[in-house]
């Protein structure tokens, strides 16, 4: 029975050893087990310094009673005591590890192999593994081998003899001596086979690297040569029968678990391909058709079992092939891509806790490894190894990466390593998420070396290392370019000017040299604003790649910098606001237009830094702000140059938002709803258009007659421009009215109305800085006969005597948009019984309007142009839709209300849901729609300037792919997508408009 006050005692003692049960505890101390050595005060000293005394405690006794007979347990308990060696690595393994825990109880003579401590034993390599495997010879007795050695490397890893590199690499020593054990095994099993085919494995990945985790797929490619005098068939089948045991005797759950998953996906064509292949056809795969992430994959290939001269032979044909990658077309991109499809991939709720895949893990720096070794290993063989840690050193050494920038991602990565360890080694399980549980946290953490609260300094400094890899991943590829063109601190490596040719080339530069030449204008100096640039660089490169023209980006980047680069905002805002940055490069590099705006007035840069600040502006607000510009200027010219400026800041703003909201940003992904981007740009460059005529009939009116025209005078929007749906590069098609006010003489009025429109032309184009807009008044009566402006009544008189279908037609997008509301409002008035007749139309006018259509389509399509792929009259696009909408609404409009409407895709929903069009047929319809809109939004901003097919020049194509969400390479997609996308609605077309079926 225990005395009084012994158990508050011991109670104690064990709480301040770092047991989080005390009374559990002190009941196994107690037990029969523990007699003999209970009160040595070195036990408790011994489990306190454990990961997890409590667990390393139940260990010990397991292991205690599992010992044959009172002997057995008095030499554990006695040598546990005498040895220190043997109580660090025993009660530290009991204490990091439930499953080697779990392995001692079932085999509990294993201990004896921790007993030794010779220098030979500190740091085995394959032989002695193979030592330890050999007495093996089934795939039982080759998992309870295994497991005593991994006992081994577990001892000398939690007692910090060797650290977390040379733990990964003993792990691939002993994966390696499996590899062999087991495919004696296999040979043993069908010695025929063996004799007929040369089999080597070669190991990929972690195994390959020589950088295994505790629990991980052993990844491997199988390469066979037939045996003297074979059948190259049957050798094949041979080999492929012995590749496939030896995975079985590996991956196979038995009695005693199993050993690890033996992986072959990274094999040619996956796991389609076929299991094992001659070195030739391997080579001929490689040369024809393997992706670029497989050439990656190639760095750390090693010959590791069977025949080594065959793998030899293979690693030395692949070689020249793996160094060569980088000169594949949009390598970096794919590579990042690749990377990007990893993070995209990881559920939302693991992605915090994803020590291997997510931002700032490991995958990072492995993937700015690799690719920085694919760029330049070809000419530098000192960048050729397979281990990361190796691979980085051998980096900085050669000055492709900043030496402090190496230390801090070598640091980082040993820490995640280390954390990856640990977790797996507590149950042997695969996996690479933080655990959530306390007490796994707590185990974790202690593992660590962090004592005090663990919980808390493990994850501080889990976080700590993950932004480190975070904000050095991306800079590791792109800072040494500046490094190579700026002044550095002394010792510090320098980038050759080869090298950095090399990496531009690799990130899509197209003149390396011109881009060298750019960063050296941004970044060389000592001032202040070249060290600002080349922190902001490093980054800002990386996007530029990311477009489909790196070089316009780069250039285009030095031009807004030459022109702010002494303003203080400028670059403050590009380094402290987070989104400004990539918001600048995402649209310097997306094409000619908005740059153009940009570099026009460099100042609205600082739109990209507001958070709101992309929000396109309704027309209320910029009515405002352009009649405030147009009072406070001092003439005519003036005011609409004011006008003008406003209208080119806005246009930037537009194209802006939507050029970040195609692209995507790292906050934020690209917008899904395309129809919503092509409505963001149609309204707000609608209602910019409309405030600006506003602004300009202000200016006019003020300049001529002061206050008050003598006659009334509206601007009514149509086409495109009345259906809010411009696009950048859009004319604004109008129409003119006045209504002269009482007592003026008509001739007056008709004298000042016209004046007006000359003037309102003549200012909105006069050369500038700013982008013209051309006023289009050829849908009015008579066309370009007629007169520019007309009064109320003589509209009214001309629709009611001469009026055709195509006018009505083309008044369904007529809109009241500057000028006298009253007017505006009364020529709607008048012309609704044209465009939405009572009763519908008449077959003679719908056969004429088909009749229209019909001669369009055989005589206005350029010529040349491709009929598939023009957005305004090829099949299935603009005209097709819009058109077919429009019938639907003179046929319907005075019946359904809702098709009342200007705009096209408001009109087509009000038809959906009036059943007069399925909806299938209105989704295909408004699909079409939304894509050739867009693709003209794309070339526009592309370009510069308008166009209603896809460019010819490769790189503009490209552009055009990026800003619709096709990744490098896949133009033809595009094209395909676009193709499929406007057939489907060519067939909607023919049925409803053509007369296929009556609606």
């Amino acid at each position: 029975m225990t005395a009084p006050g012994r158990r508050s005692s011991t109670f104690t003692r064990l709480l301040r050893h770092g047991f989080t049960d005390p009374s559990a505890a002190e009941r196994l101390l107690e037990s029969g087990e523990l007699a003999p050595i209970r009160n040595d005060p070195v036990l408790l000293d011994a489990l306190g310094a454990t990961a997890d005394p409590d667990q390393a405690l139940l260990g010990l006794v397991r292991l205690a009673e599992a010992q044959p007979g009172p002997s057995g347990q008095r030499e554990l308990l006695d040598t546990l005591i005498a040895s220190k060696p043997l109580r660090d690595r025993l009660l530290g393994v009991l204490g990091a590890s439930e499953a080697l825990g779990d392995h001692l109880a079932r085999h509990p003579l294993d201990w004896q192999a921790l007993v030794t401590y010779e220098a030979r034993d500190l740091h085995p390599g394959t032989a002695e593994f193979e030592r330890g495997l050999a007495e093996a010879d089934d795939p039982v007795s080759l998992r309870v081998a295994y497991r005593r050695c991994l006992l081994s490397i577990a001892a000398r890893d939690v007692c910090g003899t060797i650290d977390v590199v040379e733990t990964a690499a003993e792990l691939a020593d002993l994966a390696t001596a499996t590899l062999r054990a087991a495919l004696a095994v296999a040979r043993a099993a069908a010695p025929e086979d063996a004799a007929l085919a040369r089999l080597a494995v070669i190991a990929m990945g972690k195994t390959g690297g020589h950088e295994l985790n505790y629990v991980s797929d052993v990844d491997v490619i199988f390469v066979a040569e037939p045996a003297e005098g074979a059948d190259e068939q049957k050798a094949l089948r041979a080999a492929t029968r012995l590749a496939s045991h030896l995975m079985r005797i590996c991956s196979e759950t038995t009695v005693e678990g199993s050993i690890w998953p033996v992986d072959a996906n990274l094999r040619p064509e996956g796991r389609n391909g076929p299991l094992v292949r001659t070195l030739s056809s391997h080579v001929a795969y490689y040369q024809r058709w393997a992706k670029t992430w497989e050439f990656q994959a190639l760095l750390k290939a090693r010959p590791v079992a069977g025949d080594m001269e065959l793998g030899r032979e293979y690693a030395d044909a692949l070689s020249p092939l793996v160094w060569h990658a980088a000169e594949r077309e949009n390598f970096v991109a794919d590579v990042q891509g690749m990377r990007r499809r990893v993070v995209a991939n990881i559920p939302a709720a693991e992605i915090e806790r994803e020590l291997k895949l997510g931002p700032g893990g490991l995958r990072d720096v492995e993937f700015a490894v690799q690719m920085l070794q694919l760029v330049h290993g070809r000419a530098d063989t000192t960048l050729r190894s397979g281990t990361t840690l190796d691979a980085l050193k051998a980096l900085a050494d050669g000055g492709y990466v900043g030496r402090a920038d190496a230390e801090q991602l070598d640091a980082a990565y040993r820490f995640l390593r280390s954390m990856e360890h640990r977790i797996q080694l507590h149950k042997l399980r695969r996996t690479h998420l933080v655990p959530e549980d306390e007490a796994d946290l707590r185990r974790l953490g202690r593992s660590l070396g962090l004592r005090t609260e663990p919980v808390a300094s493990l994850t501080r400094e889990w976080r700590r290392h993950a932004a480190v890899v975070r904000r050095l991943h991306e800079k590791l590829f792109y800072r040494p370019l500046l490094d190579a063109v700026a002044q550095l601190a002394p010792g510090e490596a320098r980038l050759s000017a080869e090298a950095a040719r090399e990496r531009l080339t690799a990130l899509g530069y197209a003149d390396p040299a011109a881009a060298r030449r750019h960063l050296e204008a941004l970044a060389s100096g000592v001032s202040r604003k070249a060290a600002i640039q080349r922190t902001l660089l490093p980054v800002l490169l990386g996007w530029f790649a990311d477009s489909a023209d790196p070089d316009a980006g780069l250039l285009n980047f030095r031009k807004v910098s030459d022109a702010l680069g002494k303003t203080p905002w400028y670059l403050r805002l590009l380094r402290d606001e987070g989104a400004a940055a990539e918001n600048l490069a995402r649209v310097l590099s997306a094409g000619r237009l908005a740059p153009d705006l940009l570099l026009r007035a460099p100042e609205a840069v600082a739109l990209l830094g507001d958070g709101t600040g992309l929000e396109p502006r309704g027309r209320v607000q910029l009515e405002q702000e352009i009649l405030a510009a147009v009072n406070r200027a001092s003439g005519g010219e003036a005011a609409v140059t004011a006008a003008r400026g406003v209208r080119r800041r806005e246009l930037f703003r537009t194209a802006a938002a939507d050029i970040i909201g195609s692209y995507g940003t790292e906050e934020s992904p690209a917008e899904a709803d395309q129809g919503a981007l092509v409505d963001l740009v149609g309204g707000a460059v609608s209602d910019l258009t409309a405030a600006t005529l506003a602004g300009t009939l202000r200016a006019v009116v003020r300049d001529h007659w002061g206050d008050e025209l003598p006659t009334r005078f509206a601007v009514i929007g149509m086409g495109r421009f009345g259906g809010h749906e411009l696009n950048y590069g859009s004319d604004a098609d109008v129409l003119f009215v006045h209504e002269p006010r009482e007592g003026v003489d008509e001739q007056e009025a008709s004298r000042a109305a016209n004046r007006v429109v000359s003037e309102m032309r003549r200012l909105l184009q006069l050369p500038s800085a700013d982008p013209p807009l051309i006023v289009d008044a050829d849908l009015r009566p008579e066309g370009k006969s007629g007169p520019l402006v007309r009064t109320l009544k003589s509209y009214e008189a001309y629709y009611r005597r001469w009026s055709l279908v195509w006018e009505s037609q083309a008044l369904l997008r007529a809109e009241f948009v500057a000028g006298d509301e009253d007017l505006g409002r009364r020529f709607t008035e008048l012309v609704d019984p044209l465009r939405y007749p009572a009763g519908g139309l008449g077959e003679d006018a719908v056969r004429e309007i088909r009749r229209l259509k019909a001669r369009m389509e055989a005589e206005r399509l350029p010529r040349g142009a491709d009929p598939t792929l023009h957005t305004k009259l090829g099949r299935g696009g603009l005209s097709d839709v819009e058109w077919t909408v429009q019938l639907l609404q003179m046929r319907h409009g005075a019946a359904e209300p809702g098709l009342r409407t200007t705009r096209t895709r408001e009109a087509l929903a009000a038809a959906r849901a009036a059943g007069l069009i399925g909806d299938e047929e209105a989704a295909t319809l408004d699909e079409a729609w939304v894509l050739a809109t867009r693709v003209r939004n794309a070339v526009m901003l592309v370009r510069g300037r308008a166009g209603d097919t896809f460019p010819p020049d490769t790189r503009e194509m490209a552009a055009v792919g990026r800003y619709l969400g096709y990744g490098p390479g896949h133009v033809g997609d595009m094209l395909d997508d676009y193709r499929r996308t406007t057939r489907r609605a060519r067939g909607v077309v023919d049925q409803l408009f053509y007369g296929a079926t009556e609606r």
